[in-house]
């Protein structure tokens, strides 16, 4: 399983939110001193989500992007703010390894297929941010009327390989991830490439998420609040 650490960028600096609330925000530093840090522990993967994107409906801290992919090597996932083939070749062209299209998949699902069409099912993440079942959007500011079965039957039907999905109750609150939520995806789609993202407060809640057979786990705030330390994520990869 990949483990892939997690920088947010609220005004271009590394931040967590908690249930992706804007006013619990919490600054860490300079995104590519943290990412920096990670690759020096021998991270190779990074996510990298533009939450001012997320929010103005368009990428906004595509320097960052870039300043990370040309000072780095770490293969990097960007979203937030991706809505138009515009946006979609910056985000390439600046360095990102994949992209993760999430309101747009709500709000415009043929776009979406047509960038899977064109790029291929490697470079295409499928963002399905759940509360209550439901896919939420805009940054988690909106909830769509798209429960997590029906949209994710329709993408994969299509040819989606990859999806992150993020239980937002357990974004940012260090209680453990969504092991129940994960259980029923890779039951209704086994040969899903998921990664799990939201709620990883220890080593252990890697474990039970390699167990399940989830593909990837996306770790952030446990990090920053130094539950689980980089020496433990290189420990893990090595195993």
């Amino acid at each position: 399983m990949r483990l892939i650490p997690a920088i947010d960028i609220i005004d271009g600096k590394c931040v967590r939110l908690s249930k992706g609330d804007y006013n619990t925000k919490v600054e860490y530093g300079d995104p590519l001193e943290m990412a920096s840090r990670f690759e020096d522990a021998g991270i190779q993967h990074l996510h990298l989500v533009d939450l001012d994107g997320a929010k103005a409906k368009q990428v906004v801290n595509l320097k960052i992007l870039e300043r990370i992919c040309a000072q780095t090597q770490l293969q990097v996932d960007f979203g937030g703010g991706v809505k138009s083939d515009g946006d979609l070749r910056r985000v390439f062209d600046a360095g990102a390894s994949q992209i993760t299209a999430g309101s747009i998949a709500v709000s415009q699902p043929e776009t979406v297929l047509k960038w899977l069409e064109e790029y291929g099912p490697d470079k295409i993440i499928l963002g399905a941010d759940v509360r209550n079942k439901m896919i939420s959007t805009n940054g988690w500011l909106a909830d769509s009327d798209h429960s997590i079965e029906t949209f994710l039957d329709h993408f994969v039907n299509e040819g989606i390989s990859y999806v992150i999905s993020t239980d937002i109750a357990k974004d940012g609150m260090l209680q453990g991830p969504s092991i129940s939520l994960y259980k029923d995806i890779l039951t209704r789609f086994p040969d899903l490439n998921l990664i799990a993202s939201g709620g990883v407060s220890n080593v252990q809640d890697l474990y039970d998420l390699k167990a399940i057979g989830c593909e990837g786990a996306i770790v952030g705030k446990a990090i920053y609040e130094n539950q689980i330390s980089l020496t433990d994520l290189q420990n893990f990869n090595g195993q």
